[in-house]
């Protein structure tokens, strides 16, 4: 039995982006915890799967009621969202108050991902790496086969996708970012995005001690 919405550990809400649904206005929740350990992660205090200072669902609820006609869509980020066996509810509860679906997710659970398809409007995917390379970004061996499965599931499906990156201190253009969009393009993906690696705050801070690798011509989709 499907856990109900207000089962859902939330870690934090936007009320507002331009940024994280592309073309539309829309509210990010950010969902408590993550099987991975990206050592550029930016947002540790999501990773636990539990925090002192979890946000109801009925609060996000209650907001969202108010913002019919306001807003566009919610997304629903993390954390990894689709760790959360509430998180279909949850959509599901969104999608009826009128909004439109947006999922930002690593792609870890490929079965938990397709059951949750038919009430998605869009996803905005982190592919890390090629995946025999995952490993050294996520510590986790076979991450890399399961977030690669992910994307074939959202290739054949025909949803709207944004493939993200981010460019792990010490990459090159040739030897990494290159090469990556090259097995993107042939595996279906038409909008792939490479995004810089915020040092600030990085669970691996020996990452900020790397330089970033040379501007390349492929910064955006396009290939």
């Amino acid at each position: 039995m499907t856990p109900p919405a207000k089962s859902l550990r939330i870690g934090g809400l936007a009320p507002m982006t331009t940024v994280d649904y592309p073309g539309e206005l829309a509210a990010v929740v950010f969902c408590q915890g993550c099987p991975w350990r990206c050592r550029y992660c930016h947002n540790s205090h999501l990773l636990p799967p539990r925090s002192t200072e979890q946000i109801p669902w009925s609060h996000v609820r209650t907001f969202l009621e108010g913002r019919g006609g306001l807003l566009d869509a919610i997304v629903f980020s993390g954390g990894e969202p689709t760790l959360q066996a509430a998180l279909p509810a949850a959509i599901q509860e969104a999608k009826s108050l009128g909004f439109k679906i947006g999922l930002h997710t690593a792609g870890p659970y490929p079965n938990r991902l397709q059951r949750l398809l038919p009430y998605i409007d869009w996803v905005g995917l982190d592919i890390k790496a090629l995946p025999a390379d995952y490993p050294t970004i996520t510590g986790v061996p076979g991450s890399g086969e399961r977030a690669w499965e992910s994307l074939a599931l959202l290739v054949e499906a025909g949803l709207a996708l944004q493939v993200r990156t981010t460019v792990l201190p010490g990459w090159s253009y040739e030897g990494d970012m290159h090469p990556l969009s090259g097995a993107l393009a042939a595996a279906g993906v038409e909008s792939h995005v490479f995004q810089n690696c915020r040092t600030d705050s990085i669970l691996d801070p020996s990452l900020a001690l790397i330089g970033a690798p040379r501007p390349s011509p492929v910064s955006r989709a396009g290939f």
